[in-house]
């Protein structure tokens, strides 16, 4: 061949290349919609999704049902449960306790709960409930492994964490949300009630694509720190913007609230160990950082990604949860890394 010949053919074949991986890059909502719609998923995909870029709507869409009885639509301003992704607010309500010089993260919990009978009371730390490393299983029993060496992930730090605060302030976990929710103008947001619903959907389990309904809720106000907030994919994205701007906690909170202090494994986020702060999972996809949680049960599953490089958030809420572990949050990771590798992050 000749050679100017095959020096064009060359260029033009990277070129074509480049081409190809620029409009990958840029073609995100193209390959969502397709795998959301994918004939050959494993599972149906019920649920909206959101993607946000410094407070502009890049990507929304609603998919599925509200109620699999009635079949009426889901609309992008339906209200989720979004179970552990409310471990988020109760770390921040501990942290502007903590800004007001009325907690010590580095103190034993049996100084706000003296009513604790455990040993361990006198050695857990806040900080160890925050960031679930305090080996508690049962307030009854001993300690799983000595505070601050292992990870143990769980609902009873949050209730504990709950309990501080209601003892700090004297007001309820519901009653100090509400407030936290209406000082952000987070309209859609609110605590758990099976007496005031407002637009939240219903929850279902799903096996092999046959949904049943959740009619009874396992939310309490025991458990209300750990499970218990409503909310719309709006409010999330918003809630994201404000948390990781500086707008709700000092820049000292909201740094020991996003650094890692432990390090722990989640499939979603991988199958390697990263890093978790207070209940906050801090990762690298490709060398890209980001922050990230999941929320699973009652029917329902959401995953919240916030991208600080590139102020992005990505927020799916789903009202079901699959019967089957291993799909869990099957088109909720495709997705997030999809957004990853799209033109809307940053890269240095």
């Amino acid at each position: 061949m000749n050679p100017v010949i095959r020096i064009s053919c060359v260029t033009a074949f990277l070129f074509s290349a480049s081409v190809s991986y620029a409009q990958s890059k840029d073609d995100y909502a193209r390959r969502i919609d397709s795998l959301i719609q994918s004939p050959t998923s494993p599972r149906l995909f019920n649920g909206v999704v959101l993607i946000t870029q410094n407070g502009k709507i890049k990507y929304s869409k609603a998919y599925g049902f509200q109620d699999s009885r009635t079949k009426v639509p889901l609309k992008m301003d339906d209200q989720f449960e979004i179970m552990s992704n409310t471990k988020q607010i109760t770390s921040v309500l501990v942290l502007k306790q903590f800004e007001k010089g009325k907690v010590d993260l580095q103190a034993p919990i049996k100084k706000y709960l003296p009513s604790l009978t455990q040993p361990w009371a006198d050695s857990v730390t806040v900080h160890q409930l925050l960031n679930h490393t305090h080996g508690i299983v049962d307030v009854e029993k001993p300690l799983l492994f000595k505070p601050g060496t292992e990870f143990k992930y769980g609902n009873l730090s949050n209730i504990l964490l709950g309990k501080i605060v209601e003892k700090i302030s004297g007001k309820s976990y519901i009653q100090q949300a509400t407030d936290l929710f209406k000082e952000l103008h987070l309209k859609n947001t609110f605590c758990y009630s099976k007496d005031n619903r407002r637009n939240l959907v219903l929850g279902h389990i799903n096996k092999d694509n046959n949904f049943t309904p959740v009619e009874n809720s396992f939310i309490t106000n025991e458990n209300m720190p750990a499970d218990g907030v409503i909310t719309t994919a709006e409010d999330m994205a918003v809630w994201n913007s404000l948390l990781h701007t500086g707008k709700i906690l000092s820049s000292k909170s909201y740094k020991l609230m996003t650094t890692s202090s432990i390090l722990s494994q989640h499939d979603v986020f991988g199958k390697e160990k990263s890093g978790y702060g207070y209940n906050m999972r801090i990762v690298k996809y490709n060398g890209i950082p980001y922050l990230g949680h999941t929320g699973l049960g009652d029917g329902f599953a959401s995953l919240n990604v916030y991208v600080p490089g590139s102020d992005v958030s990505i927020i799916i809420m789903e009202n079901q949860m699959s019967e089957d572990s291993s799909l869990y949050y099957y088109q909720e990771s495709l997705i997030r890394d999809i957004v990853l590798q799209s033109s809307l992050i940053k890269r240095k």
